[in-house]
């Protein structure tokens, strides 16, 4: 089933070039907030922003989140702002990995809400609560700090370490 065309082994970065010399890049946005919103935008698009792991998919193993964060990989790599309200909507995805993959676009495309950043600070995953502490540094504002704080005293000791480099990048932003 594998389209040949496509290099699915090539890096990501790589593949993305691909894709938007064959859809355009407002073209490949479009797919990629669909892939975001659940829907299916076609096998070629799945191996262009998901390569290998694609064709497994396409070849029969579970689906489950994989293309939705796909999409919002993606969206790291091109960007519109016609993105952002499913971006947004993502970071409540019922998938972990949809929702820390749509907070990382967050912080690198500074968009978003601080109160419901905040709010995902205290979500049961702790890769979520980090990228959380990490979209707050980009987009928040001083109020974002008291956030950051009760982060410096979670559980995971990844989360404390990130927490204090999104404490150092709000300070920054804000002086």
């Amino acid at each position: 089933m594998t389209n040949t065309e496509i290099p699915i082994d090539e890096p990501l970065g790589t593949r993305i070039d691909l894709a938007v010399t064959r859809f355009g890049e407002a073209g490949l946005v479009t797919k990629a907030i669909g892939l975001l919103e659940g829907r299916n935008e076609g096998d070629d698009v799945l191996l262009y922003v998901g390569g290998r792991h694609a064709q497994g998919v396409l070849d029969g193993a579970p689906a489950l989140y994989w293309p939705e964060l796909w999409g919002a990989r993606t969206l790291l790599h091109i960007w519109s702002p016609s993105a952002e309200p499913a971006v947004l909507a993502g970071t409540t995805n019922q998938a972990w990995r949809v929702r820390e993959m749509c907070l990382r676009v967050c912080a690198e495309r500074r968009i978003g809400d601080e109160t419901q950043f905040a709010k995902l600070t205290t979500d049961e995953n702790p890769r979520v609560r980090a990228a959380a502490g990490r979209a707050l540094a980009e987009i928040g504002t001083a109020a974002s700090e008291e956030a950051l704080q009760r982060l410096l005293r979670d559980p995971q000791k990844d989360v404390r370490r990130a927490t204090g480099e999104s404490l150092s990048i709000l300070k920054e932003r804000l002086s």
